[in-house]
């Protein structure tokens, strides 16, 4: 190939990714806007758009602003911080299974919640509340504070590991194996000592739900998620740098154990800020940086946004779909995401073994 055809190649390449993410884009805004859409109040594209600015009648304004609105923000967001969270996991373990559950992070989250509603007195019973009637939380900020508190303790046993003995990506993925062990056990044994009204409450948190959460926890979520994307982002060429592997990381002057560990504190604090609000949500994080990887490819300069806007549109896609199958019945969304995405991962892993 001569100079001038590889210049021109790699010209289409920065095209198809950038042709990739705007599609991805959109295809996240609308899921949005069918998610605004749906419900039996009959408001359209045009009424939600007037209300966004400002305009519309009261009902209007509290059906969209003030009941359909924050799940969908809940559902961008989410699907942002997991997905990134899974290319920095998955990039710097050299590890495509990577995930928050991989390390342990969400059997940690589990784990807080079941310490919060059992010995903190968090899960009450109470008024009927979907399909979980007598179950309630008599303090969400409670719940959500131990479920964060849970999950950031995988990260913080992964960094007194490297401290001890130098820290590969093997070890990390295998301390985080033994920890989702240790925390089920230990969420398993709470459990055991609670009643019967505890225990479904324990149950109905580890469901998933976007619709328990309220614009103060969208603005903690927004933060963190921001904040995260932007260091991912800034980290782009250390991701690509160890895909390559730790050696040329080495080469060209990485201090790979920091960088490592800067970065499964950052996807922890990403997905783990999610999933303490939200509940367990799976398969997001590790399954939208696989499909636009297949798409734009390995670098994330590309990878990261594109994955990014997957990962909404997925969790978008699977909200719908759990509030739609059963009239006036919302489903758990971590049953729904794993049936979307368990198909979807092993599609990937034939595809990709039928290429080799």
């Amino acid at each position: 190939m001569s100079e001038e055809a590889g210049i021109r190649e790699a010209r289409n390449q920065r095209r198809r990714r950038k042709v990739a993410i705007l599609i991805s884009f959109a295809t996240a805004c609308l899921f949005a806007t069918v998610s605004l859409c749906s419900g039996s109040s009959g408001i359209g594209p045009v009424e939600i758009f007037d209300v966004l600015l400002g305009k519309g009648t009261v009902h209007q304004q509290t059906v969209v602003v003030g009941l359909r609105l924050p799940h969908v923000l809940c559902a961008l967001l989410g699907g942002v911080a997991l997905a990134c969270a899974g290319c920095g996991f998955q990039s710097t373990l050299r590890n495509p299974l990577a995930s928050a559950s991989t390390l342990g992070i969400a059997q940690g989250a589990a784990f807080g919640a079941s310490v919060a509603i059992i010995a903190l007195g968090a899960g009450t019973v109470g008024s009927a509340t979907g399909a979980h009637e007598g179950v309630t939380f008599a303090s969400p900020p409670l719940t959500a504070a131990c479920a964060f508190a849970g999950a950031m303790a995988s990260s913080l046993v992964i960094f007194a590991v490297s401290r001890l003995r130098l820290l590969t990506a093997e070890s990390a993925v295998l301390t985080g194996v033994a920890l989702s062990a240790l925390f089920t056990g230990a969420t398993a044994l709470v459990q055991y000592f609670a009643d019967d009204t505890q225990v479904a409450a324990v149950v109905f948190w580890t469901f998933g739900s976007l619709r328990r959460v309220g614009y103060p926890e969208l603005s903690v979520m927004a933060v963190t998620t921001l904040a995260t994307c932007v260091f991912f982002y800034l980290a782009r060429w250390k991701l690509n740098a160890f895909e390559s592997g730790e050696q040329y990381a080495h080469s060209i002057g990485i201090p790979v154990q920091r960088a490592r560990l800067g970065i499964i504190l950052a996807g922890t604090l990403a997905s783990s800020s999610i999933i303490a609000f939200c509940g367990t949500i799976n398969f997001i994080g590790l399954v939208a940086p696989h499909i636009m990887r297949r798409i734009v490819g390995g670098s994330y300069e590309s990878l990261l946004p594109a994955s990014a806007f997957a990962g909404a549109s997925l969790l978008l896609a699977s909200d719908l779909v759990a509030s739609s199958i059963i009239p006036s019945t919302i489903l758990p969304i971590s049953s729904i995401t794993a049936f979307l995405g368990a198909p979807l991962f092993v599609w990937l892993l034939i595809g990709r073994s039928e290429r080799r």
